[in-house]
Parts: structure tokens; sequence; C-alpha cells
């Protein structure tokens, strides 16, 4: 029987892993790193009894993954926890703008915008399931739903900028939809700019933002325990060099890997054909990320009290401010005030952090592989909205986009989406077909294929679906 094997051993390296499984091959994974899960680690970064989310903290994206969904997940301990909303976006007079569970509810708080809000968001929200299986797709198939997907794609293919011109015109409204589009890593000017935006806006109405209990490194135990149990094994501390893929390769065995397109051309070399060969190396990186997690005294003094109702929350002001501060990271540049995500888990899961105490997971975009420190704008953006945090900072762990690489070979530069979200990108991600290489048996499925970033697994479920019928074509030519 022919065997399987993964290179990576993130959401989408043992989404690919467990599909493979489920078909009854063989499959081991191999992780370069001493723990499991790309970006979905939890570790103890500051003081002991603190516990961090190496990467991703809360996963809307995993929660209403079409192939997630139907793992049994919560046999293995995982428990999704909700805030009392899914998102805080605080502005300077001292109020929130809250992105609730309820459309209703978030409209309300929109005031005259609320009808514009209520008329995109509804129809994803009500069909979330068939739009998620339809949008986290692979590029080039017939959709589920065509017409709700015509919908979108209608005001998904626009900039932010022309979206929010044409949809809203308070600024409660504009900034909320700013925050939500700044998770595109892009200018507000380009197209599918407002994609983003619109998907997690749903989201947050469908499925929420929710954070796994006891930290992102739940749901790869989850995922681990649940390929183990249909025969799989895991193998740390297994960087793959050349010398390593080659012994793998010439058993004639299924490879799937969830590495940079990059990486790929590095362990496989001349065995890549030629056209995937230029197209992976023109493939173009996204911004990077800098990272700070605390160990806080106590909770973050936010001045808008609405915002510890909501485990995330948005920090860069008006829809103007968002956008310059994106505008400044595409030319290149470090963001005078950048715009900040921010997790506070440890508000609705106690087991983050010893009693009376908390933890805060913090980053901004900047250039891909700057070098630039941005600590000091992250604590006055902060006190900006929260006069008093630095008083309640017990210690830091700074994560730049140096570090961020070492510790996940796939965050290059501090690329946490797995490439650019440019239009040729979108269209050709890295090159189509996509997870095929054009080396018989050989497949990429990381975040650098269709969908793209997030914690969904959907890039590992396609490939290795993908790889699986073409072996049944080939079995039965």
């Amino acid at each position: 029987m022919m065997r399987a094997h993964v290179i990576g051993a993130g959401p989408n390296g043992l989404a690919a892993a467990i599909v493979l499984a489920q078909s009854g091959l063989p499959v081991d994974v191999y992780e370069a790193q001493a723990e499991p899960g790309g970006a979905a680690r939890t570790m103890a970064l500051t003081i002991p009894g603190f516990l961090h989310d190496f990467g991703s903290a809360v996963l809307p994206m995993a929660v209403g993954s079409p192939f997630f969904s139907t793992l049994p997940l919560v046999d293995y301990g995982l428990q999704w926890i909700h805030g009392d909303a899914p998102l805080a976006h605080p502005l300077d007079d001292g109020t929130a703008v809250m992105l609730e569970r309820s459309i209703a509810d978030t409209a309300r708080g929109l005031g005259e915008d609320g009808r514009s809000w209520q008329q995109l968001m509804q129809p994803i929200a009500d069909h979330w399931e068939e739009f998620a299986a339809d949008a986290m797709g692979p590029l080039i198939h017939f959709p589920h739903h065509p017409l709700l997907m015509a919908r979108f794609g209608i005001s998904a293919f626009q900039s932010a900028q022309l979206l929010a011109d044409n949809r809203f015109s308070g600024d409660r409204a504009r900034s909320l939809f700013a925050g939500l589009a700044a998770h595109s890593f892009m200018s507000f000017e380009r197209p599918l700019s407002a994609a983003i935006g619109l998907v997690l806006g749903a989201a947050a109405h469908a499925v929420g933002w929710p954070i796994p209990r006891g930290g992102s490194g739940s749901l790869t135990g989850a995922l681990i325990a649940h390929f183990k149990s249909l025969g799989g094994a895991i193998h740390i501390n297994a960087r793959i060099d050349a010398g390593a893929f080659r012994d793998l390769i010439s058993d004639n065995a299924l490879i799937l890997c969830d590495t940079t397109p990059a990486a790929l051309l590095s362990m496989a070399g001349d065995r890549i054909k030629p056209a995937f060969r230029r197209a992976a190396r023109q493939f173009e990186l996204g911004p990077g990320v800098f990272k700070i997690d605390y160990a806080l005294s106590e909770p973050v003094p936010w001045r808008a009290a609405e915002c510890r109702r909501a485990i995330t929350v948005h920090l860069g002001g008006t829809f103007e401010e968002v956008a310059a501060a994106e505008e400044a990271v595409t030319r290149g540049q470090s963001a005078l005030r950048p715009f900040l995500l921010v997790a506070q888990p440890s508000l609705f899961d106690s087991s983050r952090a010893p009693a009376g105490k908390h933890v805060l997971w913090v980053y901004c975009h900047l250039p891909n592989g700057s070098k630039f420190d941005m600590t000091t704008r992250i604590e006055a953006q902060i006190e900006r909205f929260a006069p008093g945090f630095r008083e309640c900072v017990l210690q830091r762990h700074i994560s730049t986009p140096a570090t961020l690489e070492q510790a996940d070979a796939n965050l290059v530069g501090g690329d946490i989406s797995g490439g650019a979200s440019t239009l040729r990108q979108f269209l050709f991600r890295p090159n189509l077909p996509s997870y095929a290489t054009g080396t018989s048996n050989l497949y990429l499925c990381s975040a650098s294929t269709p969908p793209g970033g997030g914690v969904h697994g959907m890039c590992g479920f396609h490939a290795a679906t993908l790889a699986l019928q073409k072996l049944v074509a080939i079995s039965r030519s």
C-alpha cells in the first residue's frame, strides 16, 4: 500500500493528514519544531502560569470551517469559549462600537447605517454553511450557491474604501468595518480589500469569534488526537531537508507539504517542474507582523467599559486612521499610529493566567522582514484607549518578524497570511491548478494555496482530496 507523508504539522498539514488517514492510507507527519501546531500553539512566553498563543488566538474560521466542523474534536477535549460580544472597537469619545452576535443588535448600535450593515451581512450569515463551503473551496469550482456567491462577489471585489464610501455614512459603522477590512493586510484602495471584512463580519454573526479553552494549542491537540486515532503517526524535531526529502520521494510515496513554495523548492530541487518552479519564485510575500504578549496584573483599564465584553478588540480609531496605518505598511513604512489586533482571552478563560492576573495578545502590521521596534508605538496606541495600561504590565514577550520566522519557518519575514493578498495571487496562489505541483504525487497544502491564510484547515483538506482523486483515477486507468 502506498504511504503518505505530510511535511509540516500546522492546521493545514494536520487537516491533510486526517483526510489521507480517513481514506485508509498509512500517514506520517513530520514537524521541524519540538511542538506541533505551526501558528496554532499555546506557550509559556512570559511568567510561569501565564499561557500565551504563539500565533492565532481567536479562531472564527476554525469554528466555521467546513472540514473541522465535521470532526469529533469535542471528543478530544476541545471546548469553544465565546465572549459576550465577538468584537469591540473603541473610539476617542470614550465609547466602543460593538460587533454583536446578533445582526439586529449590531445594527442598532450603528444608527442610520444599521440597515446597510444588515443588508451586507444577513445573506451570508443566514447561509453560512453553504457560503463557507464555496468561499473556502478551491479557486476553480462551481459554487453550490451561485446567487449568494455572485452577490458576495459584487461587494468583495471592491476596495474597502469604495465599499465604505458607498455603504456607510457614519463614523461608527465605517470604523467597525475598517478594523475588519484591515485583516486583509492590504491598502484600502486595492480591489479585494473589502472581502475579508465581509467574511469576518458575517462569521461573527453566524458562528462567533471564539477561543479554544486553554489556548489555540487545544485545537492542535484535538486534531492530533483524532489523527492518531485513525492510525497516523507524528514525528517532532523532524526537519525535512533535501536529503530527507529524497528518501521520502524515492519510496514512490504521496507527499503533501504544509510549507511555503520556496521551502518546497529548496527540498525538492530539480524534481519540481519548470512551470511550478517559476510560479514559486515569483510568489509574493505579504506584510509582516510585530507581536507582543503581555502578562498583566489586572484586566486592561479600557476607557470604554464595553471593551470588557469582547475577547477581541480592534485599536485604530476612525476609518481614515486605520486606512492610513495600512497604507503606510503597503508603502514599506512603519505606521506612526498602527492598527492593533488585541485579544484578551483570560477575561473569559481563567485557565490562561493565575487568579486575578491576565494575558494580553497584541500585534500590528509592518513591512515584511522589518527590524523596526514597534513596542513604543503599540503601547502608546493601547494607552490612548486604556490610560494606565503600562502600570498593569508584569512582563512582555516581543516577537519580531525574524523571531516569528525562527519559531515557524512558514512565517517568512513575519508573513502570517501565506503570501500577499493581491489580485494576481487571488487567481494564482501560487499557480493553476492549485495544490498540484506538476510532479507526480507531490502537492502543496499550506496557506500559500486557496483559500489562503487563517486557521481553517481547508488548504490541507482540498490538497489531500485532490491527491486522493488523482490516485483513484490512476488506479482505474
